[in-house]
């Protein structure tokens, strides 16, 4: 399905500060979009940009106040030094990903140990998708990043890029594929074994035989490994210039606060229509959903802040450190902002 086009809309909630503040729609955030959660002292100027084009941006030219950012490659940049955006601990998108790990038909690979020694693709080696799935690998199987022959490229249409410069040790085999090329038809050809997918391919979802998910039950697996390790992984955060923190200190404690409200605000209304008395989202079986992702992972199952997160938080620097990304350990106190160290 097409993206829709970016959208700029400018909402006046104060006199203090105006500023840009650029995110994909998703509903943890939208209160603060449409300003049902407003922040004092200052003015939001709302971007809802597909995150495709917003996390080049952020570790580039930077146009944005506060923006959405790739968990993955904002501690690339902290392990460099580099980077325009200080992060805070409100954590706007997290998925599990068992669900993406994809095999072809005669590949050999039945289980997470066989991908070791395997020809992968994935369609950036830094996203945070495939940081989490291959510290699964490690930690599940003991399969390591180098222990794979990784193919770089778009999964099912366009072209993709590494949106920041690699320095990978000389035996990791990471080859991109040419423009034009795509990982599925690479897989369909039998020229690659397997895909870390961000999601289900094009022809997974047209029901080609040819690809299957390692785990048809990916629910299961995702919970189990939940129970196990507590994780629910951390995708995106979002960074505010660190000029301007340096500048309105109080500015990073101020759109946290903002932040809480505003996912505290999607969840009451996800609450009020599972327990409404009409069906007011297209989801036959919302109800079973939510009831299950309680009974498995408690109410508060979108935390947000630094000590309920924190060894979330050093498994992905590790993770990253492990996988020769990170120029060196990141610690998780080294990402946020100093006064929203204590949430």
């Amino acid at each position: 399905m097409t993206a829709p086009a970016t959208r700029t809309r400018t909402a006046t909630r104060g006199d203090t500060l105006s500023l840009s503040f650029a995110t994909w729609d998703h509903d943890r955030v939208m209160a603060l979009h449409d300003g049902r959660v407003s922040l004092p002292g200052v003015s939001l100027r709302s971007v809802i940009e597909p995150t495709a084009s917003l996390f080049p941006k952020a570790v580039g030219d930077a146009p944005y106040d506060i923006t959405e950012m790739s968990v993955s490659s904002y501690i690339l940049q902290i392990s460099r030094g580099e980077g325009e955006y200080i992060a805070l601990p409100a954590f706007i998108s997290r998925a599990f990903r068992h669900s993406g790990f994809m095999t072809r038909s005669g590949s050999g690979i039945t289980s997470l140990a066989d991908f070791a020694g395997k020809k992968i693709g994935v369609p950036e080696y830094q996203m945070t998708a495939a940081l989490w799935m291959r510290g699964i690998l490690q930690d599940e199987a003991g399969v390591g990043a180098q222990d794979i022959h990784w193919h770089t490229g778009a999964l099912d249409q366009g072209v993709r890029r590494e949106r920041l410069e690699l320095a990978l040790p000389d035996d990791m085999k990471v080859t991109p594929i040419e423009d034009g090329e795509t990982l599925q038809q690479l897989l369909l050809d039998g020229r690659i074994d397997g895909v870390l997918a961000p999601k289900p391919p094009a022809a997974f979802l047209d029901r080609n035989p040819q690809i299957g998910r390692i785990f048809p039950d990916f629910q299961s697996e995702e919970q189990a490994w939940h129970a196990r390790t507590g994780f629910f992984p951390i995708m995106h955060l979002i960074g505010v210039r660190r000029s301007l923190c340096d500048e309105h200190p109080w500015l990073p404690s101020v759109l946290y606060d903002g932040l809480v409200a505003a996912r505290d605000t999607a969840l009451a209304r996800l609450r009020d229509v599972w327990l409404g008395n009409a069906n007011r989202l297209s989801l036959p079986w919302l109800g079973a959903s939510l009831e299950s992702t309680i009974a498995a992972m408690g109410t508060d199952y979108w935390r947000y802040g630094i000590s309920a997160n924190k060894s979330e938080l050093d498994a992905v620097c590790r993770y990253s450190d492990q996988q020769f990304l990170s120029a060196r350990r990141v610690s998780p106190d080294e990402m946020f902002h100093p006064s929203v160290m204590s949430t």
